[in-house]
């Protein structure tokens, strides 16, 4: 029997429900940056049974990532690359190496070439009416994901214009209650007061302002007095939040008794360090992370994380997909699409691997 995996199931719940959901839920160089190309002429196994030409009609996509090198990014974009795979479409994938200036002009290149929608994941989110700016004379559609730009943005580009992501308010809540449902409710030392430093990403990113606040929000609208150490740029860096917190624990020592990391690769970076000095996850110290990243939720698994929040790819991507499926063939879209955060704690880890 095939063993079932998290993203096998995830992807065939999100499928099923795709249309549906995202008809209910709107509210608010080329040969070293092109990562990867899926033709019409060959694609995925799963759309075989109707010729391309008829599924797709010749359309080709192009989609600009901020950074290859980013995990959860990685697993976004070959979802993407998949699912538009799987309805003929041709789709080229462009590497913005974490640098405007590179993306814009991969977004020029694409202008020139006439793709028929356009999938940006923007380096800088203030750059994004500036992007706006640009594809907009064409005509050609953008599918914002991941990155939420200013509603005046979408708003500027009418019709042509939409966001799918998750709403990082509600990852920074989640996290703050995973702390909360600790048997100490993050008050190790009991002395009234949750002690804490902060990981952060990208200044710029608005996940990372939301989930630095809201995090703490959780805490005090719950009524715990929080006090923090210090909050640490670690730009979702695993190597930068190692360090850091390795330099936190030095100065702080037992003081510090939650590590808030805005994603998981920056969790497993404050991991590293916190088991070199013998500190023990859940015994003297909390630490979450968001994403769900494969090796987070083997920690939390194994004890050595409090928890994560599943940050839904292939939800995300499936939503992506389906909206520059509606563009392509010319029918309504809405203006925002989003996917719910879910909790990964010991009890449900298993689920999510």
């Amino acid at each position: 029997m095939k063993m079932i995996t998290r993203r096998d199931f995830l992807k065939a719940s999100a499928v099923v429900g795709a249309t549906a959901a995202l008809t209910a839920c709107g509210g608010g160089d080329s040969s070293s940056t092109a990562a990867s190309s899926t033709a019409s002429s060959a694609p995925a196994s799963s759309a075989a049974e109707e010729p391309a030409e008829e599924a797709a009609g010749g359309a080709t996509i192009g989609i600009c990532i901020y950074q290859f090198a980013d995990n959860f990014m990685t697993l976004y974009r070959a979802d993407l690359e998949e699912y538009l795979g799987e309805l003929g479409y041709a789709v080229t994938i462009m590497d913005g190496k974490n640098d405007q200036s590179t993306q814009t002009e991969q977004i020029n290149t694409f202008l020139q070439q006439g793709v028929d929608v356009l999938i940006i994941n923007p380096v800088q989110t203030t750059s994004a009416q500036t992007i706006v700016d640009t594809i907009s004379p064409s005509g050609i559609p953008i599918v914002f994901i991941n990155r939420e730009p200013d509603k005046a943005v979408l708003d500027s580009y009418p019709d042509k214009c939409c966001y799918v992501g998750a709403d990082a308010r509600q990852s920074g809540t989640y996290q703050g209650e995973l702390i909360l449902e600790t048997e100490t409710q993050g008050d190790i030392n009991g002395d009234g007061v949750i002690t804490y430093i902060m990981c952060k990403g990208d200044p710029e990113n608005i996940d990372a302002q939301y989930r630095t606040e809201y995090s703490i929000k959780a805490l005090t609208d719950a009524g715990k007095q929080v006090e923090c150490l210090y909050e640490y740029l670690d730009n979702w860096d695993q190597t930068l939040a190692q360090q850091d917190v390795a330099n936190a624990l030095a100065q702080y020592g037992e003081q510090i008794e939650v590590v808030f990391c805005n994603n998981d690769a920056m969790a497993l970076g404050a991991l590293q360090s916190i088991q070199q000095v013998g500190r023990t996850v859940g015994t003297d110290i909390y630490l979450v992370g968001v994403d769900a990243l494969a090796d987070a939720v083997q920690a939390v698994m194994d004890g050595n994380m409090t928890g994560t929040v599943l940050n839904d790819d292939v939800g995300q991507a499936t939503a992506a997909t389906e909206a520059t499926r509606l563009y392509v063939e010319g029918e309504p879209v809405e203006q925002y699409y989003w996917v719910d955060y879910v909790k990964v704690t010991p009890e449900n880890a298993a689920e999510y691997l």
